[in-house]
């Protein structure tokens, strides 16, 4: 049910293949399930995507531990929203023993929900494309900003600059908040970008704390049968968020970081024109960046 790519060892997870279970999607990172009309089988695989292209390697653990940093977050969150994760154990849904063993760690069962068609982006320091569309327009997503600042600075608040979800291999563009208006209603925009920049507020202060500093995330949202919305998908995760030593922070320049920006600095070296097929990564870039995942589920979640 797990197949492997090239150089990555033999434990790394880089598709799968359930039996007796229907996929119903296959995402950069995760492969989705049905299980009836209610839940779903979400797997965490080792893929890596950057440039919105899934590269031919894997990053053997990275699923496992971009579930435990969701898992902690969600337990975590409660408070502020309720999420789709149902508590029920695989055994559940996977009864052949020798599955089950390669999805331990990697994979929940969820409640099937409506996913609203953005990403819930919140931003607390200037980075990436946001750097750039301030650079164009010293605006991220119709959010106007002041003048004079500078790569990586921390912003005077942190802001929520939605994007489209793109499909795969396109990427995704910043758009207005009234855009959001348009596409889900003005009750649910507002709900949606409160409860995005609450989180955000909530783990960017639990994470300094342990000496990292989240720039920015992305969060999913879905609306269940009665209205209500709800957290899904990955939250908080290095896949989803810029993460930050907080030690070699500065503003002025892109810093190092606990994500996949070093897949992507790496990337950048060469002559690749960032469209299918992604290309293959060395040893040493495919080991050190997934001890940086390691490192920032150590620090974020270690009492």
């Amino acid at each position: 049910m797990a197949t492997t790519s090239g150089t990555v060892a033999e434990t790394a997870v880089y598709d799968t293949e359930l039996t007796g279970l229907a996929r119903l999607h296959r995402g950069k990172v995760r492969d989705l399930y049905a299980l009836d009309d209610d839940h779903m089988l979400i797997v965490a695989t080792d893929r890596l995507s950057a440039f919105d292209v899934v590269l031919p390697d894997p990053i053997p653990g990275k699923g496992r531990v971009l579930n435990q940093i969701s898992l902690f977050w969600f337990a975590r969150t409660t408070h502020i929203i309720a999420n789709h994760l149902t508590g029920l154990p695989l055994s559940s849904a996977i009864p052949d023993r020798a599955e089950r063993s390669l999805l331990e760690g990697r994979a929940v069962i969820v409640r099937r929900l409506r996913a609203l068609p953005i990403e819930a982006v919140v931003r607390g320091y200037l980075i990436g494309s946001g750097w750039n569309d301030y650079r164009n327009s010293g605006a991220i997503s119709g959010v106007t900003l002041p003048a004079g600042l500078q790569q990586a600075q921390q912003l005077p608040a942190p802001i929520f600059t939605p994007s489209t979800k793109a499909p795969r291999g396109k990427h995704d563009e910043n758009i207005p908040y009234e855009t959001v208006e348009q596409l889900i209603g003005v009750p649910l925009a507002a709900a949606v970008r409160e409860r995005a920049l609450e989180l955000y507020r909530f783990a960017a202060e639990h994470a300094r704390a342990r000496g990292i500093i989240i720039a920015d995330t992305k969060f999913e949202f879905g609306v269940d049968p009665q209205g209500a919305l709800v957290l899904i998908d990955e939250v908080l995760t290095p896949d989803s968020s810029r993460f930050w030593p907080a030690e070699t922070w500065k503003p002025g320049s892109s810093p190092p970081s606990f994500d996949k920006q070093y897949v992507r600095d790496y990337l950048e070296t060469l002559a690749w024109n960032k469209r299918p097929p992604g290309p293959r990564l060395p040893r040493e870039i495919i080991e050190r960046t997934g001890e940086k995942y390691r490192e920032a589920l150590r620090r974020l979640t270690e009492p």
